[in-house]
């Protein structure tokens, strides 16, 4: 099961920017949402971000519009990946 690390994402502006992520990316990849929820749900992948020296997992939230993704470090879901760049 590779660790994978997501450097950047794509957004569409929403009430919950967690929900408005289209797509997360890294060096050489970029992945819809949904894709990413299916390889974490499936235990094919793992993801994670590095903000500020700090590992923080990417997992899977159901929200009241479906499924989105979210950080979680030391126990607490933080805004980790809304602090990284758009993907080109």
């Amino acid at each position: 099961m590779p660790d994978v690390q997501v450097t950047c994402i794509n957004k569409q502006p929403r009430n919950d920017p967690h929900e408005g992520i289209t797509h997360l990316g890294g060096i050489n990849w970029k992945w819809p949402r949904s894709q990413v929820i299916q390889s974490i749900e499936s235990g094919a992948n793992t993801f994670f971000t590095m903000v500020g020296g700090k590992r923080a997992d990417v997992g899977v939230v159901n929200g009241p519009n479906g499924k989105y993704v979210r950080t979680h470090a030391d126990g607490y879901y933080n805004d980790n990946l809304l602090a990284l760049p758009e993907c080109r």
